[in-house]
């Protein structure tokens, strides 16, 4: 990239207007909203209801620490580089091929990232949304707006459910308690 791009704009990194995020922050709302309405559709076509953020709860028996070292990976440096990646360079080579190709080219290379599981139709939604966003808006920044708002308030509610079980608790119990928190 250095050698031959020498402004990061050409991967979407550009200025972007308040109006832009502000509408970056009403649409990840949106994708908040649609992603529970995506997993339970999943669920009830697949009946796959498996909890594959299990390992987030285990961290949250690390206290307040946890909880901030989680918000912030979790909730604000993951969505940046996953933006950066899928939308600033992924969704920018799509979109050459029309805007179709673009955004939902990019929503599946995103979604399949996570895998086929409870978070594939998530990830296809925010993709779905984060990408129309960035397409319109012509900044990766307003994609990362749309991933922060549904990534932010997960976290402090994954890490909770984790320090709301007892230490002395078997994994099966731990299991049996996650998969009926839906």
């Amino acid at each position: 990239m250095l050698l031959r791009i020498r402004s990061l704009s050409a991967f979407g990194v550009r200025p972007v207007s308040k109006r832009w995020l502000r509408i970056g922050v009403r649409a990840g709302v949106v994708a908040f909203v649609l992603r529970i309405l995506a997993v339970l559709a999943w669920i009830r076509i697949t009946g796959d209801a498996t909890n594959i953020q299990g390992m987030y709860t285990e961290g949250g028996r690390g206290g307040v620490l946890s909880l901030v070292l989680a918000t912030l990976f979790l909730g604000i440096l993951t969505p940046v580089g996953e933006e950066l990646l899928l939308r600033g360079v992924v969704a920018n080579a799509l979109l050459r091929y029309g805007s179709f190709v673009g955004v939902v080219g990019s929503a599946l290379i995103f979604a399949l990232a996570h895998g086929i599981n409870t978070a594939f139709p998530v990830a296809l939604v925010v993709g779905l949304i984060a990408g129309e966003v960035f397409r319109r808006s012509g900044s990766v920044w307003t994609a990362v707006i749309v991933h922060v708002v549904v990534n932010l308030p997960t976290v402090p509610v994954i890490v909770f459910a984790g320090m709301g079980l007892s230490t002395s608790s078997s994994q099966s119990e731990r299991a049996s308690c996650l998969s009926n928190v839906k």
